[in-house]
């Protein structure tokens, strides 16, 4: 009898433990899925779920640990200039393949599958628009395209921007992110290393404020030339800034690098950088920095005898 007891309750205790595993790993499926599904968003620095919504309207940066996420041309436009003031500026260039060049796949295929899968015609997004109600020039790279790197339409878009800016008389502000030069297009990729620095050259000369924003990742020919030209250079929190890659400069040097090398707190702390800005306050600090650099307004000289005939007239 006690034995049939002590059976009845071993089984018991082995299904409560069964039922426990199938419970947990239900639960772990679902939430599996519903980070599948955008619901949910683990955070790849400490690991906190998310809610994606909230996430967003955080502009993509974790609300525990403060880690920013990478985001599309699309989302940063949408979190920089001011709503229905944005004009998109040579939106039809596209690249060629003059070199017919091919590594696992054509280079022209490459260039219309990530089109036809994004929805972009190259990796940067430029344009017209008002950041609190400052007239701005922006460029926008997006490292989803072929990783941001930098082609013949990229140095195009980019210098026609530039050129407009000038005309305008408007600042410059482009958001950095790439691996740099695009290698599909060898010699003519490099070439836009000082076609846009050239353009900015002439912004410069005409006393014009240019601003970059370093993000996650920059490195490579755009960090040696357009990235590192601003009069004022801003990068997010924890960006990777550099040239060649951590793991080049280990082999060459053979020997260990600090952890924080390449970092934007180490090229702040270095002079190379101005100041790190939090994503969620980079449009107060480039409209702060906008307005300041705005040409101060001249008085005629008719009008201002006036004022002081009139003031002198009231004093007596």
């Amino acid at each position: 009898m006690a034995n049939n007891e002590e059976s009845r309750g071993l089984k018991s205790l082995f299904d409560w433990f069964a039922n426990r595993r199938k419970s947990g790993s239900t639960s772990l499926e679902r939430q599996e899925r519903e980070i599948a599904d955008g619901l949910w968003h683990k955070c790849s620095q400490c690991g906190v779920l998310t809610y994606t919504k909230d996430l967003r309207a955080n502009q993509m940066v974790c609300v525990e640990c403060g880690h920013h996420n990478r985001v599309d041309s699309d989302e940063r436009i949408r979190q920089l200039i001011d709503p229905n003031t944005w004009r998109p500026i040579d939106e039809h260039l596209r690249a060629t393949d003059p070199l017919q060049f091919r590594d696992r796949k054509p280079y022209s295929d490459r260039l219309r599958e990530t089109e036809e899968k994004l929805g972009l015609a190259d990796a940067v997004k430029t344009g017209l628009g008002q950041i609190n109600g400052l007239p701005v020039a922006l460029g926008v790279m997006d490292f989803r395209f072929m990783g941001g790197s930098m082609g013949s339409v990229v140095g195009e878009k980019l210098t026609r921007l530039i050129e407009q800016a000038t005309q305008r008389r408007y600042p410059v502000i482009i958001v950095c992110t790439s691996g740099g030069a695009r290698m599909q297009e060898g010699m003519l990729s490099l070439m836009q290393m000082a076609k846009i620095s050239a353009a900015l050259e002439r912004h410069r000369h005409a006393r014009l404020l240019y601003i970059p924003v370093l993000t996650n990742p920059t490195t490579g020919g755009v960090t040696a030339s357009f990235a590192m030209l601003g009069d004022i250079i801003l990068a997010e929190p924890k960006a990777t800034i550099g040239f060649a890659g951590r793991r080049v400069i280990e082999q060459t040097l053979r020997e260990k690098l600090p952890d924080d090398f390449q970092t934007a707190e180490d090229l702040l702390k270095h002079g190379f950088v101005d100041d790190i800005v939090p994503r969620t306050q980079l449009k107060k600090t480039l409209a702060q920095l906008i307005a300041l650099h705005q040409p101060i307004p001249t008085t005629p000289p008719m009008v201002l005898w006036e004022t002081m005939t009139l003031s002198s007239t009231a004093a007596e």
